[in-house]
């Protein structure tokens, strides 16, 4: 019974079939081929049951597949597929692979050459859109010889499960592009530093290029050489990540909700904050505080982060930005820099949570951070071909024009404010972190 379900007629033999079952129609009226007919059939028997045998003559085609040791959300992953052929003949290969459910595709098929006794090694990339556990299902390989008249289908048990973290692909990108000086091209700017908010590191001799302001007249009147002053930026100071996961960041931008882009820029964030020497931590709220994590400036922080960050979803209740300030308040006690990642769509809920904002803001350096609607932008660079289109444009030039007048009512109460498109978030958020550093800020 298990040799007939691993056992597949392919559609070759079917055509062959159908062909030969035509011709002994046609010996009706030309009797001479009816006898040469059955010849054939026989002849296609022996043929069909050689390749049968041998498919099954040996262990034949063995397959794995290769998963790296976690996915990074919202980008390109490979996923590599080992085929071996211990068969002394060319095979044809179609491989089957039971994808996580999230990725929605059924119709995945590879199909490749073997030759005898060879390895081969093929990659697919997948891009996952959720955080969290997806589960791989088996591997089917259907092998079938020159003849092409059977196939044989292997099951291998090669179920897997894989962690989607948050984007560390992205963070590598922009750390690597800010280390190699080419920030330009990650988007990150150039900022010049205002005023110093430096601590003194030693005195050393004056070469081309230092900071004249920085000359120490009276070292370099006992050395005779000219002294300047070397200085370090500030280090270790507290730098949080406050993401709020209430409903209004469950709103979905190109196949990622607001709170996956958050999140993904949080950790690029943290990242680039831990290369300054600061120290990160991280805080995630809805109707409460849900998580706390304090800041540190040791490396090993941005696996915590990464960590806290892999499984904090939406609970699709309001937020309270009452407990927020109430548990600022008790657990961080000295004056930070806050990235709070929030959205708000209209005015009035913005007036609502204004007060707390402001009072998080006189003991803190907080950054309010929020989304433009790709989605209206979108409409309102559209064409109206008639006056409910029209109507529509001008309902969305209403929503747009809201969300300048709430960054600019944050900032009149002295509230940095960061308004961007979910798809450029990490780049503005880093930007403005190297900003409020070079102001001198915290």
């Amino acid at each position: 019974m298990k040799f007939l379900k691993s056992l597949y007629l392919t559609r070759r033999f079917f055509y062959v079939i159908a062909a030969i079952a035509l011709l002994f129609l046609i010996s009706f009226w030309i009797p001479m081929i009816y006898p040469i007919l059955w010849v054939i059939l026989v002849i296609l028997s022996i043929v069909l049951v050689i390749d049968i045998i041998a498919l099954y003559q040996s262990k034949g085609l063995t397959a794995q597949r290769i998963l790296p040791e976690k996915f990074s959300n919202s980008d390109l992953n490979s996923v590599k597929i080992q085929i071996k052929n211990a068969y002394s003949f060319k095979v044809f290969a179609e491989v089957i692979d039971e994808l996580p459910i999230q990725f929605q595709k059924r119709d995945f098929l590879y199909t490749a050459e073997v030759a005898p006794a060879k390895n081969i090694e093929f990659e697919y990339e997948v891009i996952p859109l959720q955080r969290g556990e997806y589960k791989f299902g088996k591997l089917n390989i259907y092998a079938q010889s020159i003849l092409k008249l059977a196939k044989i289908r292997k099951v291998f048990d090669a179920e897997q499960t894989v962690k989607v973290y948050p984007s560390f692909i992205q963070m590598k990108k922009l750390d690597f592009l800010a280390i190699d000086n080419r920030i330009s091209q990650a988007g990150l700017k150039k900022i010049r530093r205002l005023g110093h908010t430096m601590e003194f590191e030693q005195i050393k001799e004056y070469v081309t290029g230092d900071d004249v302001r920085t000359i120490n007249w009276k070292a370099t009147a006992k050395h005779r050489n000219l002294m300047v002053n070397q200085f370090q930026d500030e280090k270790a100071q507290p730098v949080y990540s406050v993401i709020d996961t209430g409903r209004v960041m469950k709103m979905p931008f190109e196949g990622l909700s607001l709170l996956d882009y958050a999140i993904n820029s949080s950790l690029a964030f943290s990242n680039i904050a831990l290369r300054k020497k600061d120290k990160t931590g991280m805080i995630s709220f809805s109707a409460k505080i849900e998580k706390i994590l304090k800041d540190s400036s040791r490396m090993s922080q941005l696996q915590r982060i990464m960590e806290s960050l892999y499984n904090i979803n939406t609970d699709f209740k309001e937020s309270d930005f009452g407990s927020l300030y109430a548990g600022i308040n008790r657990f961080i006690t000295h004056r930070s820099l806050l990235m709070l990642y929030t959205n708000f769509e209209h005015p009035s809920a913005l007036e609502r949570q204004l007060p707390y904002l402001k009072a998080i803001n006189k003991r803190h350096v907080l950054v309010v951070i929020f989304f433009e609607n790709t989605e209206i932008t979108r409409l309102l660079q559209s064409r109206p071909e008639n006056l409910s289109e029209s109507a529509h444009q001008g309902i969305a030039e209403e929503f747009n024009q809201n969300k300048v007048k709430m960054a600019k009512e944050l900032q009149r109460h002295g509230i940095q404010t960061v308004l961007t498109k979910p798809k450029d978030l990490s780049i503005n958020a880093i930007n403005k972190y190297l900003e409020i550093k070079a102001r001198g800020l915290i």
